[in-house]
């Protein structure tokens, strides 16, 4: 059911209730009403006919406001021709009267007004109109109820119109996103609750062109970044398969494609890291690691590293924390944060390698803007930012070094260093209740 159908049914059962309700209360008030007249104007009947009830002439036209007249003696028998009236008199106490009391009462639908007249006295005996008031009410509040119906049914149509047409415009914008436009918005109009909904459907058209934009500029890169390699494995590889390399020439060649073939196999094991970093079966080996003997390990590796590229590499421990994490993992943080220090160092700039009550990486390199620290570990958003300017690498490391610094219940950071370049502090627990 949409939601015009819904409000006009809404308002179809206001009306229904609100007319109903009305109509008891008016009934019932309009009853009393009519009752209260009857008797007042049966009484103001009685007392001026009181002396003139044996006048003919009174008797044909009391009887013709279907008044019957009851005959009480002096002592008090009461008696007429309309049973009904008789016994209504007798039922009040109508005889009464003779001591000179009047009488004024009710016996079912039937008003009984008694007088003293000469020796004995009389009554008047009418039937209240409340039969005939109720037939008419009811016939009034059904037709008012009807009429209630129709326009609220009326109304309730034209307001869900009203209230669907931007909705429905809303709706027509989520829809075409779904198909992967993106240049949509809806006009931010209407009340506080609709101009909400345009704002977040906005906001989150935004987001997913950013999302995607950044999707793609990852994919170029990636795709860049295995296209090396690639090219310099599929290069050698045909030199030798023509023999144009041979003797000697055959381990160097070899060698470049094997170093080519590791590179490309940590891009694309980072990459499924990356991918299967949020699921459940992603596995971690949690244990209390000392950080010092991983931390040396590291550094003579990429004390060489950073030689051959004539960068100047320090390692600097002044604490040997215990830590609970995944040994394996851990290095795989400190190779990712080093391999990214190395890229943007130029030749004769420091990469420091620190371990205190942290584990920090700094850098001698051109460093971030201020803005774009907090979005270091976003995937592809440095890339996308600096690479016309420096060498960058995909995103993958980064955003992974964040992945598994994060699923180990730590902590980085990153900010500028004092080398002048980037530094990436790294926290992790102690102990597995202090994740």
């Amino acid at each position: 059911m949409n939601l015009a159908a819904r409000i006009a049914l809404l308002c179809l059962g206001v009306a229904f209730v609100a007319v109903l309700v009305a109509g008891l209360v008016s009934t019932r008030l309009v009853l009393s009403t009519s009752q209260q007249v009857s008797r007042e104007i049966l009484r103001s009947q009685a007392d001026v006919v009181s002396g003139q009830i044996s006048n003919a002439r009174v008797e044909q036209v009391l009887e013709g406001q279907g008044i019957a007249i009851v005959r009480i003696s002096s002592s008090g028998e009461i008696s007429g021709s309309d049973r009904a009236a008789v016994r209504a008199a007798r039922d009040v106490g109508a005889g009464r009267v003779v001591g000179g009391e009047p009488v004024s009462s009710v016996s079912g639908r039937l008003n009984v007004e008694a007088r003293a007249s000469g020796a004995g006295g009389f009554a008047l005996v009418q039937e209240t109109e409340t039969s005939n008031t109720y037939r008419k009410l009811v016939r009034n509040i059904l037709f008012a109820l009807g009429i209630g119906l129709a326009v609220a049914c009326l109304a309730g149509l034209a307001l869900g119109s009203v209230l669907a047409r931007p909705l429905k415009r809303v709706a027509s914008v989520a829809h075409s996103m779904s198909t992967g436009r993106r240049d949509l918005r809806v006009p931010v109009a209407g009340t506080v609750e609709l101009a909400e909904v345009a704002t977040s459907v906005n906001s989150l058209a935004d987001a997913l062109q950013r999302s995607e934009s950044r999707q793609r500029d990852f994919l170029l890169s990636v795709s860049h970044e295995l296209r090396t390699p690639l090219t310099a494995v599929t290069g050698f590889a045909e030199s030798l398969a023509d023999g144009v390399v041979s003797g000697a020439q055959v381990a160097p060649v070899g060698t470049v494609i094997l170093d080519e073939a590791r590179r490309l196999d940590r891009l694309v094991t980072d990459l499924l890291d990356l991918a299967r970093l949020g699921a459940d079966d992603f596995r971690l080996d949690m244990a209390a690691v000392a950080l010092e003997p991983v931390v040396r390990s590291a550094a003579e590796v990429w004390h060489a590293r950073c030689h051959a590229r004539g960068v100047a590499f320090s390692l600097d421990v002044t604490a040997s924390p215990t830590v609970w994490a995944d040994a394996r993992r851990l290095r795989q943080v400190i190779d990712g944060l080093m391999e990214n220090a190395l890229r943007v160092t130029p030749a004769g700039r420091p990469v420091v390698l620190a371990l205190s009550s942290v584990l920090e990486v700094r850098d001698g390199g051109p460093g971030l803007a201020a803005e774009d620290y907090p979005v270091a570990f976003d995937r592809g958003v440095l890339h996308a930012r600096y690479q016309e300017t420096r060498p960058v690498g995909t995103g993958v490391g980064l955003a992974l070094v964040h992945g598994l610094v994060t699923r180990m219940g730590g902590t980085i950071k990153a900010g500028p260093a004092p080398e002048g370049g980037a530094a990436f502090t790294v926290t992790l627990p102690t102990s597995p209740g202090a994740a």
